[in-house]
């Protein structure tokens, strides 16, 4: 019996094994194909994710048509506009393309919160108030199948910056919250949520972006902690999210000295950073990208080009939004000729990418069909928003308040200069908080019955 099941077994693992092999060597052989066909400035424009809109009109379809035709750039980033000219301009930007282009979008609470039309999923910081992965795992999924549906590979979500400081301009209601633990789960369930869709999921912002008080968007961000500190806390939901299988990563924009105290050295654009911690340290092998190399917090010390340089080196493997796709090109050649940086390095990320690619389906012809599409787009988001609601009601049981009492305990309600309006929704009257609210605060009062019909046709 032992060894009829040895057989029975061996026999079931043969074909699995074969068509394994089989995958391996097709997807080998499309990277060698396409990698083969490319010049070496386009092995480096490979590596580059441009700006792309769908409201900007037509000198920006033109420069970003120009960037595609001439230097074969491998992947955009969509922002702004409209779901149906969104599509339309990825079947055409798709059909300029000598080699198929990544499509990517910074999505952390689905299309919404780019294109109009389009309903918004819960922030991360909602999600946060609902005991309840299963639920965070669903709305991943329908995010993924959103992107799925109008041609996005890629999508820069979730975020896994731990929300430690309150004083943060920048991350925020982008959290899932201050304890690590929560945005360890809830980061691997959204993220698993997408890439069963068939997304690739990116964590972000490595190593972390939530204990500072300076937007990195304009100036660099300056986290004063030991590396002793940031292990044990800021990147526990790294680690989850990498052993769980996120299949990328954004660097941040961070001057981090326990990391790399080189004057002005972003970890976004150091060795330490990117190679030393990331890869060696924590084992991670997936695609990385650069947060965007526009921000002021690197662009302001590293123009034109030299940023792209200095990105490759630290070990980057995408980089998002140079200021010009030439300045960067020329660049990188120029740091190749002085062996800061090898021609093999810049081989082996381009076919990491053409690898990405090709595990996202891009092989094949991908025309998005626009009939239908703003339906299909919203046809989770209604009921995804009402149990997220229902499931992140939040009793703060701290606050105690009583009516004799001159204060309001926890609830943070001392600043006078603040306007204030409470909202009773299945009240007919107001209730004793509300009155105090009216007293202390000159609060506006609003009370809503179940009874109105304007209740009752309320979306959450």
């Amino acid at each position: 019996m032992k060894k009829i099941s040895i057989a029975l077994f061996l026999s079931f693992l043969f074909p699995l094994t074969l068509l394994a092999q089989n995958r391996a060597e097709q997807e080998k052989k499309w990277v060698d194909s396409v990698f083969n066909s490319l010049s070496d400035d386009e092995r480096i424009a490979q590596l580059m994710v441009i700006r792309a809109h769908s409201n900007l009109g037509a000198d920006h379809v033109a420069k970003v048509t120009e960037d595609i035709k001439k230097y074969n750039i491998g992947a955009l980033c969509f922002f702004q506009g409209g779901p149906v000219r969104q599509a339309n301009l990825t079947n055409y930007y798709q059909s300029i393309a000598k080699t198929p282009i990544m499509i990517t979008i910074d999505g952390e609470w689905g299309l919404g919160m780019r294109l109009d039309s389009v309903t918004r999923f819960p922030y991360q910081l909602t999600l946060g108030a609902v005991n309840d992965e299963n639920l965070v795992y669903k709305m991943g999924l329908a995010m993924g199948e959103q992107c799925k549906r109008i041609g996005v590979h890629v999508n820069y979500a979730p975020v896994v910056d731990i929300n430690n400081n309150p004083n943060n301009p920048v991350i925020g209601y982008r959290s899932f919250g201050e304890d690590k633990n929560k945005v360890s789960r809830y980061g691997v369930a959204i993220m698993k949520g997408m890439q069963d869709a068939g997304i690739m999921a990116c964590a972000k912002h490595f190593p972390g972006h939530g204990d500072v008080d300076v937007d990195s968007h304009f100036d660099l961000p300056v986290i004063n902690k030991t590396r002793q500190q940031l292990d044990s806390m800021e990147l526990v939901p790294f680690r989850a999210i990498f052993d769980a299988g996120v299949g990328s990563v954004m660097i941040a924009h961070l001057f981090i000295p326990a990391i790399d105290n080189t004057a002005n050295r972003a970890t976004s654009i150091s060795r330490n950073s990117v190679t030393d911690i990331l890869r060696t340290q924590l084992g991670y092998n997936g695609l990385t990208f650069t947060d965007a190399l526009e921000m002021k917090g690197v662009a302001k010390y590293f123009p034109q080009g030299t940023i792209s340089v200095e990105a490759i080196i630290a070990g980057n493997d995408m980089l998002c939004l140079p200021a010009s796709v030439p300045e960067s090109i020329a660049a990188i050649r120029k740091a190749i000729e002085e062996k800061r940086i090898s021609w093999d390095d810049i081989y082996t990320k381009t076919r990491k990418v053409l690898v990405s690619k090709y595990q996202l389906g891009m092989n094949k012809s991908q025309v998005i069909d626009t009939n239908n599409l703003l339906a299909d787009l919203n046809a989770k988001t209604d009921a995804i928003r009402y149990e997220v609601a229902k499931h992140g009601i939040t009793l703060v049981t701290e606050a105690k308040f009583t009516a004799s009492r001159n204060d309001y305990a926890e609830v943070p309600l001392t600043d006078k200069q603040k306007k204030i309006a409470y909202v009773g929704i299945g009240l007919n009257e107001v209730g004793e908080f509300g009155k105090r609210l009216q007293k202390d605060f000159n609060a506006d009062v609003f009370t809503f019955s179940y009874k109105e019909e304007k209740i009752r046709q309320m979306k959450f």
